[in-house]
């Protein structure tokens, strides 16, 4: 499995497993961003858990956002995930000296204390939001819902990403699974091997859907976007100027004159 997110479902246990893999993706925006290591590492696993959340949409056009702020060096990040399967992200801290090429992150030290919002909208309206400060936190909190999310990344000191993976658990209403027992040794490539770690072999594959890098940015939205300033910005603004896309690290040079 590479690209994608699969929905499985076990009717003995009522259990509900999606599984994804970003590593694409994860890669795409790494190198768009000039990230270092560390940040990378912490962008793909907001993106994993981005495309698990992803699974939850329903209407066409609709998109599922977490933001994160937190106290440590890293800031935090904002990734989202559309109902077809599109990703894209940043991290606030794109390189972090103190931590870049010495070990695998510590997430304490990085991070610190943290507050989640996830949103799910559309065009001009939002469908739900919630604030917590973990995953789990609201799913079980906003969504009501008895789930647990894994997550599992890994990046070269050269800012390969080597593992991008996230699971999420779901035992249903009427299901008598604990799903806090339910915990995945490791999340290996194969499907069945992470099925299997959590007891439950004869799961069925419901859905899959491919995933991918792609950003709303473009040329003709950058223009427009100069084109918004008032008349005197835009008379004081050089004959090119470069606007960069927050979200993907693209950069479009924009004519004026």
């Amino acid at each position: 499995m590479k690209d994608a997110r699969e929905e499985w479902y076990d009717s003995a246990a009522k259990v509900a497993v999606t599984i994804v893999d970003v590593t694409s993706a994860a890669q795409a925006l790494a190198r768009g961003h000039l990230c270092g290591p560390t940040s990378a590492y912490f962008l793909t696993k907001a993106l994993s858990a981005a495309a698990l959340l992803g699974a939850e949409t329903s209407e066409k056009d609709e998109v599922v956002s977490i933001q994160m702020k937190c106290s440590g060096p890293l800031g935090g990040f904002n990734v989202e995930c559309s109902a077809d399967g599109a990703l894209r992200g940043y991290t606030e801290k794109k390189t972090m000296d103190g931590f870049d090429g010495i070990a695998k992150p510590d997430a304490k030290k990085a991070v610190g204390d943290r507050r989640l919002q996830i949103t799910r909208s559309v065009p001009g309206r939002i469908i739900s939001q919630g604030i917590s400060n973990s995953l789990d936190g609201y799913l079980a909190g906003s969504l009501q819902r008895k789930a647990c999310i894994y997550l599992e990344a890994s990046v070269s000191d050269e800012v390969e990403v080597l593992e991008a993976r996230g699971v999420m658990v779901e035992a249903l209403p009427d299901s008598s699974a604990a799903v806090s027992e339910l915990v995945p040794e490791k999340l290996g490539v194969a499907s069945r091997n992470i099925l299997g770690q959590l007891g439950l072999p004869h799961a069925e594959l419901k859905k899959s859907v491919p995933l991918r890098f792609e950003c709303r940015c473009s040329p003709e939205r950058a223009a427009a976007m100069l084109g918004a300033l008032g008349e005197e910005e835009r008379a004081n603004l050089p004959a090119a100027v470069d606007v960069t896309c927050h979200m993907c690290g693209r950069t479009f040079t924009v004519r004026t004159k």
